[in-house]
């Protein structure tokens, strides 16, 4: 009876991991997917004929539409399988990318860019709640970090295949592939992946909190009420307006200024960049779960660790003219930005009841990516008139204010979150 006990722990202990493993790889075709289309940016301006402004707004249409949809994602994994939220969105903007392959214009371009974001919207939100569900804030960090090492390496991916691809195949190749590797991912997970018992992971709470379900609203005015929340989305929504003039922008900007290939652009411009994200999202994790035992706010603290120790490095980045500069600018600013990055959504769950994890992941999501959503148009045309180097430096700014909010902010962010713990340890459904 205890060996059977124990053999049971064992392998719950062993499938919470491999559930990491599974949706590391949902995650890297989610970024894949979205950062190909940034590598042939110059092949497209070509072959349709297309201003950087409006090649901005097909950047922009993903990010406008994966903010719009993404309260209403997030209020859906309250209520429903995040596992078929998880699923089902893979599937769904898997084709969508195979269907760029087939845009001629640019209306076609921007609608299936923006059906790319109404897609990708219900991945992070449902992922996110089911990853902490499997574990507890002793583990949770490591967990979410080693699944956030997903988005650097799918970037690079999506970045250096797309860019190869299309200097050799043309820019419409990558699109078919990377759609026919999600769909035929969604169908392999879909006999694997279970759901869990929703809050199963945390401590027993002091006080229960009503249930998740009614009006949408209701849901939304709660995570509005607290204000580390609402902290926590205004320093996104700035880190992700940085984060995306990089994605979206450097390929380009190395291409032009640095007179790179195509292919090594596209390569360039994202592989120093993740690959040191990857190092630094796994050591955020490390940081983060050991200051949460120490302090309330340590998982806070380690993200303004981030961003303060970035700003150096982003004003390198854009300013010098010099290739090893270059490279130590981006692998700078790409280590402290994983810093930051691996404790975005563990130290939301910090703040926020269990009942209200997937609204508030929707909310910050949506408006962080409001946010992001901007800055391809808005660099567009403030690098027609500064430069491109100028606006890339001129980050540095962002990343040094809310840098200095999260540091003052760290002191203050206890455990104020309520919830009800599922009664079995890694039980599924």
């Amino acid at each position: 009876m205890t060996s059977s006990l124990r053999s049971n722990a064992g392998d719950a202990g062993a499938y919470r991991w491999a559930v990491i493993g599974m949706l590391w790889f949902v995650c890297f075709l989610n970024y894949a997917d979205r950062q190909a289309i940034f590598s042939v940016f110059p092949l497209i301006k070509q072959q349709l004929r297309l201003s950087d402004v409006q090649l901005g707004v097909v950047g922009s249409s993903f990010m406008w539409m994966y903010a719009l949809f993404g309260p209403f994602a997030g209020w859906l994994c309250d209520r429903f399988p995040r596992r078929t939220l998880v699923l089902g969105a893979l599937v769904f903007w898997s084709i969508v990318t195979a269907a760029t392959a087939v845009c001629h214009t640019l209306t076609q371009l921007i609608v299936c860019r923006a059906l790319g974001g109404l897609g990708e919207a219900f991945y992070f939100p449902a992922a996110m709640s089911l990853i902490s569900d499997y574990h507890g804030p002793a583990t949770r960090s490591r967990a979410m970090s080693l699944h956030q090492s997903a988005v650097y390496a799918g970037s690079i991916a999506g970045g250096a295949v797309s860019g190869f691809v299309g200097q050799y195949y043309g820019w419409r190749s990558s699109f078919i592939l990377f759609g026919a590797l999600g769909v035929g991912l969604g169908l392999v997970l879909w006999g694997v992946l279970r759901e869990p018992v929703r809050g199963m992971a945390d401590e027993a709470p002091s006080a229960p909190d009503s249930h998740a379900g009614g009006n949408i609203l209701e849901g939304f005015a709660e995570v509005f009420q607290n204000r580390m929340v609402l902290l926590l989305v205004v320093v996104f929504m700035a880190a992700n307006f940085v984060a995306v003039v990089f994605l979206t922008w450097m390929p380009t900007f190395l291409y032009e200024k640095f007179h790179m290939s195509l292919a090594m652009a596209g390569l360039n411009g994202t592989a120093y960049l993740q690959i040191a994200s990857v190092v630094g999202v796994l050591s955020g994790g490390l940081l983060a779960d050991a200051l949460r035992r120490k302090h309330s706010g340590g998982r806070i603290l380690a993200q303004s660790i981030g961003l303060l120790c970035g700003v150096p490095f982003l004003f390198l980045t854009g300013w010098t003219i010099k290739i090893p500069l270059l490279l130590l600018g981006m692998i700078g600013f790409g280590y402290f930005k994983g810093l930051y990055d691996a404790n975005i959504f563990a130290g939301l769950y910090d703040v926020v009841s269990i009942q209200r994890r997937g609204a508030a992941a929707g909310v910050l999501n949506s408006l962080g990516w409001l946010g992001g959503g901007f800055a391809p148009v808005l660099i567009a045309l403030a690098a027609s008139r500064f430069g491109l180097s100028a606006c890339i430096s001129a980050t540095a700014v962002i990343y040094l204010a809310i840098g200095l909010m999260m540091l003052l902010s760290s002191r203050y962010a206890g455990d104020s979150k309520r919830g009800v713990k599922a009664p079995s340890p890694y039980s599924v459904r």
